[in-house]
């Protein structure tokens, strides 16, 4: 599933060449994704002006000059094509504007696309509970511990919580905690500020790397322009069960199961 990053170099990739764009037109090949497409979507939008494109956790926003916002979700496989050489059977949505064609192409449906009141947006039901965004300044140690205090479920667990954080996913949410040294089943509640004052700029740190490198190469994830990313070159404990650990510890990387996710972690350095 693309994840924050994939999300975001997706948004970023649109805006290049969307933004300020008119939308000549916007068809839809089937009724529905993983839900039905809003209805009047097509009447909606179609002659508006882009005013620009924005994340908010793993959803992308496609603001319009008739405060409207196209919010629109990757699912599992999804993915955007800029001027595709041909069309695909997954081509569910397309965007034309005067200069591109843009294709949201899913093969399994998993994802789905809303129309929202610009001025409303905060109060869109997935939004409106969300916790802090994981780069923005809002996110803090004192934010997590209070957020955690108490808990008894994993911190891993947690993390992946939108209620908590928003955004953060498997790959990266292992990671961080990678990074900081904690142990990925270890109680919520005995994760004091000092792990927690680590843990908020290893989060920034793997999320910035990941949004440099493009996205990982995972599965069918693709940047917007067909390129995959490679930051999956790059990390440390991810899908690694049984080799070395990076930090020379002498640890090797196990992997259990946690809320039917896999982990990965090195059992001597992260405690």
């Amino acid at each position: 599933m693309p994840e924050l990053p994939e999300v975001e170099t997706t948004v970023r990739g649109l805006a290049r060449f969307m933004d300020g764009a008119r939308i000549e037109r916007l068809v839809l090949n089937r009724p529905d994704l993983r839900f039905p497409f809003p209805e009047g979507l097509v009447q909606a939008v179609s002659g508006a002006r882009v005013a620009g494109l924005s994340r908010r956790a793993k959803y992308g926003l496609i603001h319009t000059d008739r405060a409207s916002t196209l919010i629109f979700h990757l699912g599992m496989s999804g993915r955007w094509r800029i001027d595709p050489d041909a069309p695909d059977k997954h081509d569910h949505l397309l965007i034309e504007t005067a200069q591109h064609r843009f294709a949201l192409n899913d093969p399994r449906r998993f994802g789905y696309v809303d129309l929202v009141d610009t001025a409303a947006l905060e109060s869109w039901p997935a939004f409106a509970a969300m916790g802090p965004e994981p780069l923005g300044e809002a996110l803090t140690a004192q934010h997590l511990r209070a957020a955690i205090r108490g808990r008894k479920q994993a911190i891993k667990l947690l993390l992946l919580d939108q209620h908590v954080v928003a955004g953060l996913g498997n790959i990266y949410v292992c990671e961080a905690l990678f990074r900081a040294g904690i142990h990925p089943a270890k109680r919520g509640g005995l994760v004091y500020t000092p792990a927690l004052e680590r843990l908020v700029p290893a989060i920034r740190e793997v999320l910035t790397e990941s949004i440099r490198d493009g996205g990982s190469t995972l599965r069918d994830y693709a940047r917007p322009d067909g390129e995959l990313g490679y930051f999956a070159t790059n990390f440390r404990v991810y899908g690694r069960e049984g080799e070395a650990c990076v930090n020379g510890d002498g640890g090797v990387i196990k992997r259990i199961v946690q809320g039917g996710r896999s982990t990965w972690f090195c059992p001597v350095c992260q405690r």
